[in-house]
């Protein structure tokens, strides 16, 4: 996207709600930039009747305008800084929550192939870095664009002459600035793609540092992290002294410009052409010209580093999912009977089902088994639309899911899994999720369904005890009872377990796996096992190979046929087996 179609983008989208706070700041901006200019013009009577003239009265008067050209300027400035400050953080407010609400809305393929480091700066450091530059440009144009004007209409009045003079070789700039802003624009992208390496790598080392400790991996996680350490600073360093180089640039020039004028004013000076105080008002003026350049050049500087990372984010906004609601929804189904008829689906190339076809009957236990990469996990995101097939349906009640609703779709489902999400609030959030008007017994009712009333009590605050982050202040077991707290009061028709016991130990498998019965009367429940002891009694078993059913039917009859699921069973069960009947 071009930089005037992304101006526009910013504008329409966060800058516009703010106008009027924006144009009251360059109101005040252009009254501080003119300050400049007022304090170069009374220069030349301070020298001509103060200082060389001797005038009494023209000291208070001078003085009174200096002294009001201070002050009104610093209330100006402070005003203005104020105000662009209140915008700015509002605007980057709503820009990081609009990130945040569409990145929530994009397919699992999406979040597969970002990680949440390079997701988390490109919310947080990209946004801020448009705040930073944004207010900068903006004073730029309203304060030193105005100075710039003030205080050339200062120096034209004392002399022409000596202003093209000092400004004869501005012209030599166009081309170097024009450079450097390519290599500022080129390297401040590299060094926001290396800040996401960064916060990618440091989101892996604490979140596995157990791991890292275990095995002893911290000095090659460190150098790891120091690796792209070194790319970003290599990085930040190149952009840092391409945009430094443009106002030095100007320094030359400025130097250049005032040898010419003091050369050429200071005889007509010595004739008696030009006063003293003219003089001082014009070198004042130039003098004072120079800083707004300066800041208008780190700002061209700055400019392109906006635009990196505006391209960054508009690149985001600009990634649709493809996992929508239907233009015209159809009624949510009252049947909650599950179909897979002939589906087909893979990541990339690689088909995981090959023509999947099996039926979840209404109020009935369905279970999936069979070995690792059979696709099991993969049936479960399909049910929910986290991802949608290529080929094949899925129907619940006779309905196609991409034909019903997403949030009344993913509202029939309720989902234990062996990785239980926990966010780092009280244990009240986690089961309540936000949901309000939960009265107090109903959440007790909860908890001692899901026997999360029997370690609460002993926690410190109890209900408000913050579970950590990721729930890591609390054991495998208490976790899943709390997220199986979480579904009972979501009171879904359709139960989707997914490995719930499998990390468990003895006493708290039982507990949990009581709770999940509860759980599952009079729903569609779908399991998913490799322990075959928790699927024994469902009321049908789908054995799962490679993408395909190989065979179905009740545990006793699968045992029956000698199939695939009575190889694992054997596998399982049979050597304990041999083991007790060797004992007695």
């Amino acid at each position: 996207m071009t930089p005037g179609r992304l101006i526009g983008w910013m504008w329409r989208s966060y800058l516009r709600p703010h106008r009027f706070l924006l144009l009251a700041a360059l109101v005040l901006m252009s009254v501080e930039g003119s300050m400049m200019g007022a304090l170069s013009y009374l220069v030349q009577p301070m020298f001509d009747h103060v200082f060389t003239g001797g005038t009494p009265n023209a000291v208070f008067w001078v003085a009174a305008a200096v002294s009001g050209v201070f002050i009104l300027r610093a209330l100006s400035g402070l005003g203005q800084r104020v105000l662009m400050s209140i915008a700015g953080e509002r605007f980057v407010a709503a820009m990081q929550t609009d990130l945040l609400r569409h990145m929530m809305t994009l397919d699992q393929s999406f979040h597969q192939t970002h990680s949440p480091g390079a997701l988390i700066e490109r919310v947080r450091g990209d946004s801020g870095a448009l705040k930073s530059v944004w207010t900068s440009v903006i004073a730029a144009v309203g304060r030193d664009v105005v100075s710039l004007v003030t205080l050339i209409g200062v120096a034209l009045s004392v002399d022409w002459r000596w202003t093209l003079i000092a400004i004869a070789g501005a012209p030599l700039l166009v081309w170097p600035i024009m450079l450097l802003q390519k290599v500022v624009r080129r390297t401040s992208r590299h060094a926001r793609e290396s800040a996401a390496s960064i916060s990618t790598r440091l989101d892996e080392i604490f979140h596995g540092m157990a791991t890292i400790q275990l095995t002893g991996s911290e000095a090659r996680e460190a150098g790891r992290f120091k690796d792209g350490v070194d790319s970003f600073v290599g990085a930040q360093i190149r952009s840092e002294a391409g945009s430094a180089g443009i106002p030095a640039m100007m320094d030359v020039v400025a130097a250049i410009g005032f040898a010419g004028v003091l050369t050429y004013g200071g005889l007509q000076i010595i004739h008696g052409e030009k006063t003293v105080g003219e003089f001082m008002s014009f070198f004042t003026a130039m003098a004072l010209i120079f800083e707004p350049l300066r800041r208008l050049g780190a700002v061209s500087g700055a400019w392109q580093v906006a635009l990196s990372s505006m391209e960054r984010v508009r690149g985001l906004f600009d990634i649709t999912p493809t996992i929508v609601t239907p233009a015209s929804p159809l009624p949510t189904p009252s049947v909650m009977r599950i179909d897979m008829a002939d589906v087909r689906f893979g990541y990339g190339r690689e088909l995981v089902l090959k023509g999947l076809n099996f039926t979840a009957e209404a109020g009935q236990t369905t279970a999936l088994v069979g070995p690792s990469g059979a696709g099991k996990s993969t049936v479960f995101n399909l049910f929910a639309r986290l991802a949608d097939p290529q080929s094949g349906a899925i129907t619940i009640g006779g309905t196609d899911l991409r034909q019903i609703d997403l949030v009344a779709l993913r509202g029939l489902f309720s989902i234990v899994s062996q990785d239980t999400a926990l966010f780092d609030e009280t244990i009240r959030d986690n089961i309540l999720l936000g949901r309000q008007n939960v009265s107090e017994a109903r959440l007790r009712e909860v908890m001692d369904a899901a026997h999360v009333s029997e370690f609460v009590s002993s926690l410190p605050k109890g209900l408000d005890t913050p579970a950590g982050p990721r729930g890591s202040g609390l054991s495998g077991g208490q976790r899943q009872r709390v997220a199986i707290a979480r579904a009972i009061l979501r009171n879904a028709p359709i139960l989707l377990l997914d490995e719930a016991t499998s990390a468990l130990d003895a006493h708290s498998e039982a507990l949990v796996q009581e709770a999940l019965t509860r759980l599952s009367l009079g729903r569609t429940t779908l399991v998913i096992a490799h322990r075959l002891a928790t699927v024994r009694d469902a009321d049908k078993i789908v054995v799962m190979q490679q993408g395909l059913v190989v065979d179905q039917g009740r545990h006793e009859d699968l045992i029956a046929r000698s199939g695939v699921y009575a190889d694992l069973y054997n596998l399982q069960f049979r050597p304990a087996e041999q083991t007790h009947a060797a004992a007695d």
